[in-house]
Order: structure tokens, then C-alpha cells, then sequence
């Protein structure tokens, strides 16, 4: 069987639903989950669809030429789709941190990401190490304010040579500049504390615990040009109180920070998001 996961999103209408689940059927498609949601505010629909056909009379060329040219043109679809037995290529870039690296690799390594990792990138040359136990290139591209477009340079000849579709900051220290991200829209992860805007500065966790906050968090986004503004993929917060270290703050925001991103992650390679006007309709 080769099985497809088709994403809509469109002005809300009349029958969207009908043709699509019409067409997948008159093409020999088997519809194994569906799910959909409208924005009232802005009258926009969105769909996930997955499906399966039978190999023998399956082309994906064609559906996507005659989907094209009948619903999605019908309708004013902005769509994709996806074949399962595709997986994502994701780069992964890192600074000297290394907790959510370890994570991303353990989980990638036990098969739970079901994604391709080329390489990862980093400006220091720390983790280097990591990187060879689990037997992925390791490219140290050393950062400075003065040498940083030539940096980028390499990085981004890199991702292209090897069709990378993710990047993941996991913990990655430098912003990260306009074409890069212009390059990969809505295709580069992020990892932060949710302390911000309160709490900014090298040492939140510090500054939190001196104000007594009683949670802490983790946000996971898509990157944009506005620092630490981008749609939001996943959150999670744990409880703390007086009886918690400032060591304790740390090691639960960096758990948090492991679970959280590994979730985007997840979300983001099986086809789960969706991104409009700066927000993320994500699919169960």
C-alpha cells in the first residue's frame, strides 16, 4: 500500500469535504483518518486527510496533477501532499548545550523520528563528540559578528547539497538570519524557556527564582524574523516552589525543554501543522 497525508487549507465553503473524500475514493483510495477545522474569525478551512492506495494503480504524479486541476483549483486550495514512505532530511544545529541534542539523537536513534539526519551544524566545536557516537557528520562552522554572512553561507550551501527539508535549533545560540529563513519558511524549529518577556537576560532561571514564580516552561515555534515570535508548535510547564533550587529550575526547564521540542519535532515530520497568520492549527 502506498499511503498519503494531504493538507488544505482554503475559504470555508460549501463541499470541501464531499470532493475531497469523493476524489480520493473514485482514484482507489482508502481514507484512514480525517480531520478538519474552521477559523470563524477568518473564514479559513483547514483539512488533514491521510490515505492509502494500492500500489499496483498508484501514481502520485497523477493525483497531484488532477487534484490540482479540479479541486484544488475549484476551491482556491493552497495544499500538499505527502508520500509516507518519504522521510524528512533534518539538520540539526547546536551551540555547546547538549541536552536536547542527546534527546533528539536517542529518539532518532530508537526509530521514534521518523526522519533523515545528514548533519549537524555548530559554531563551537564541543559536541563534536556526540555526533560521531551516533554516526553523523559533524560540521564545526565557526560564528562571529564579522564572519557570520560567510558562516551562513556555508551553512546554507550545506542544507541545499543535501535537500535538507527541517533544521532544528536545538539550543542553537546565534540568531539565525533573515535568508536563512526565508530559505526555509515555516521549516526551522526552535527551542526557548517561556520566561520571555519577563525574564530576559543570560540567567532567567536566576531571575525567576528571585521572584518566586511558581511555574516554569518550555515554548517550541516556528523561527521568523521577530525574535522568538513565531507560530507556536508545542508547549508544557512544571510546577515549582520555595522548596526548588535555582539547580532545580535548570534541570526542569531543560527536561521541559527535551520534551518539548522532540514533540514539535514529531508534529512537524508526521505532517500535523498547519501555519496561517502567524499561528499553528495542529492535528491530533
Amino acid at each position: 500500500m502506498n499511503t498519503i497525508t494531504l493538507l488544505i487549507h482554503c475559504p470555508d465553503q460549501k463541499g470541501i469535504i464531499a470532493s475531497t473524500t469523493n476524489f480520493i475514493q473514485q482514484k482507489g483510495g482508502n481514507i484512514v483518518y480525517i480531520d478538519q477545522h474552521v477559523d470563524r474569525e477568518q473564514n479559513i478551512f483547514f483539512m488533514r486527510l491521510e490515505g492509502e492506495f494500492e500500489a499496483e494503480n498508484f501514481s502520485l504524479a497523477i493525483l497531484h496533477e488532477e487534484f490540482e486541476s479540479t479541486i484544488a483549483k475549484d476551491f482556491g486550495m493552497s495544499w500538499k501532499v505527502y508520500p509516507s514512505e518519504v522521510k524528512p532530511k533534518m539538520a540539526i544545529f547546536v551551540s555547546k548545550y547538549d541536552h536536547c541534542l542527546y534527546d533528539i539523537l536517542g529518539r532518532y536513534n530508537s526509530g521514534e523520528l521518523n526522519v533523515e539526519i545528514p548533519f549537524i551544524i555548530s559554531n563551537h566545536p564541543h559536541l563534536g563528540g556526540i555526533a560521531k557516537n551516533f554516526g553523523i557528520p559533524y560540521h564545526h562552522i565557526p560564528m562571529t559578528k564579522d564572519t557570520k554572512p560567510e558562516a551562513e553561507a556555508k551553512q546554507l550551501e550545506l542544507l541545499k547539497s543535501h535537500h535538507v527539508d527541517l533544521i532544528v535549533l536545538a539550543r542553537y545560540m546565534q540568531i539565525v538570519s533573515g535568508k536563512l529563513i526565508g530559505e526555509f519558511t515555516n521549516k526551522i524549529i526552535n527551542i526557548h524557556h517561556s520566561f520571555l518577556p519577563a525574564f530576559p537576560g543570560a540567567k532567567p532561571y536566576h531571575s525567576a527564582f528571585k521572584r518566586g514564580v511558581k511555574i516554569i516552561g518550555a515554548t517550541s515555534h516556528y523561527v521568523t524574523e521577530e525574535l522568538d515570535a513565531g507560530p507556536i508548535i508545542e508547549q508544557d510547564i512544571a510546577r515549582v516552589s520555595h522548596t526548588h533550587s535555582v539547580k532545580d529550575f535548570i534541570a526542569k526547564g531543560r527536561d521541559l525543554e527535551k520534551i518539548v521540542l522532540s514533540r514539535a519535532i514529531k508534529l512537524h515530520t508526521d505532517r500535523k501543522t498547519m501555519v496561517y497568520d502567524n499561528k499553528t492549527v495542529i492535528f491530533s
